[in-house]
């Protein structure tokens, strides 16, 4: 055959427990058919039809020898079902892929990524699919048609709803609980999370006090520095782990301790200036990156404390059919934040993201299974807003740090949400933003206050 040697379609699949099996488009045929019928669709030739559209993408994208995961090919099942108006059935889809999942894991024959919230993610699916706003393209769609106010104000009810829930069942147990942990990686939503879940445990009956451990950081000259001149005070390590476990201690005794103070623009750190104490009837409430380290929190019982684990577990696919990545979106924010609020140029943020990455890895990431609650902080409707205080720096960082192999980590990152953020339609109105929305912890104007 002229031309070259022609490339031979995919014939084998890799399952989730790495056994390889043939290809079969009639197990995505039947897959699509049980999910229709359980909506009320009871039409084989049309899941045949689909199983063939999703069988295309794979040849397309996919040639022998490769073979696709399991998990690809069902990823495709349900963009194929959303994008052929088949939403219904998409959900029951992807219902029954979590049962089957579940399933699996009871029988043992599937090990879980304890580091992975599985339930989270399909929850945040499946509002976005309600919602239509699942993909990049959709939430533009949103946007121009004038309907974000609709899409804010749903968001908002089902973020609080949450909250609120949490709240409540951590009220019913508060004899018992000396410590309330919020936890998460940088730019998660902490802040926004900790102070509606205290002003609604207060509103439950249970009264709360704010310990703010960023005073405990230790002067920034202590921690390592780099051939840049940047510091890593990403490690629980940055912070005074011995005197933070003795003060909770204290504090839960009923002592009076001197708080120290930490001054952000000098990168210092001043002792005993401040006294706090908490009433026999109160809860103390800290937020904090590192609240899943146990080292952190050692000095109070386990069965005196709860942890909440919060992470922007996002569900939004590009035009590309990839899921945005969580940590892009985080960066984006810690962006936004640190430029608006701590001085800092944006090309600092995204060179000093690997130290952040590399830290929630190690410390953070692989804890969040030891955790009473998970929150999601991801909003689904940010990415204009984060555009537009970013987008045009990022092609300066690109061009600056495209041949430096020393920058090759910034420069991947500048350039992957650079492309992400390009697919972005640009809108800017705050007004529909609610004063109290987790959003406003990074772009600006929130009303909220810890106590």
């Amino acid at each position: 055959m002229s031309g070259g040697r022609r490339n031979k379609q995919v014939s084998n699949v890799v399952k989730r427990n790495g056994k390889i099996v043939p290809f079969d488009e009639q197990k995505i045929a039947d897959g699509i058919y049980r999910a229709a019928a359980s909506v009320g669709g009871h039409r084989k030739d049309l899941s045949i039809k689909l199983a063939k559209k999703v069988t295309k993408i794979i040849y397309e994208n996919f040639k022998a020898p490769d073979m696709p995961l399991v998990n690809e090919i069902q990823d495709n099942v349900e963009k194929v079902l959303i994008e052929n108006g088949h939403s219904r059935t998409a959900k029951a889809y992807i219902i029954y892929r979590e049962y089957r999942r579940r399933e699996k894991l009871k029988k043992g024959r599937l090990t879980e990524d304890p580091r992975i919230p599985y339930r989270t993610m399909y929850e945040a699916l499946l509002w976005n699919i309600e919602h239509d706003c699942e993909t990049i393209t959709k939430l533009n769609k949103i946007i121009n048609d004038g309907k974000l106010p609709e899409l804010v104000h749903a968001y908002e009810q089902n973020y609080n709803r949450h909250i609120q829930n949490i709240a409540r069942e951590i009220a019913e147990d508060q004899d018992d609980i000396k410590l309330i942990i919020v936890a998460g990686p940088s730019s998660s939503g902490k802040t926004t999370t900790t102070a509606k879940l205290s002003h609604q445990l207060n509103e439950a009956g249970l009264e709360t006090v704010a310990l703010n451990l960023d005073h405990y950081f230790f002067d920034l000259e202590d921690h390592p520095k780099d051939e840049f001149g940047d510091y890593d005070f990403e490690t629980p390590e940055a912070l005074d782990i011995q005197l933070i476990n003795e003060h909770l201690e204290q504090l839960i005794a009923g002592k009076t301790i001197k708080m120290p103070y930490y001054d952000f623009s000098k990168g210092k750190r001043f002792l005993d200036q401040q006294e706090k104490a908490i009433l026999p009837n109160q809860v103390l409430v800290i937020d904090t990156l590192h609240g899943l380290y146990e080292p952190m929190t050692q000095s109070v019982a386990d069965d005196s404390k709860v942890k909440v684990y919060i992470e922007t577990i996002a569900q939004l696919k590009d035009n590309n059919n990839r899921f945005v990545r969580w940590t892009d979106i985080r960066l984006l924010r810690r962006m936004v934040r640190d430029s608006a609020s701590r001085g800092y140029d944006m090309r600092q943020t995204i060179g000093h993201w690997h130290y952040v990455r590399r830290s929630e890895l190690k410390h953070i990431i692989p804890f969040q299974g030891d955790t009473d609650y998970i929150v999601n902080g991801s909003i689904p409707f940010e990415l204009p807003y984060m555009k537009k205080f970013t987008f045009e720096h990022l092609p300066d960082y690109i061009k600056e740090w495209q041949d430096d192999s020393k920058r090759r980590d910034a420069f991947i990152r500048a350039e992957r949400i650079y492309n992400m953020l390009s697919q972005v339609m640009d809108f800017y109105d705050e007004s529909i933003i609610p004063w109290d929305s987790l959003l406003r912890e990074f772009i600006g104007g929130s009303v909220l206050k810890l106590h």
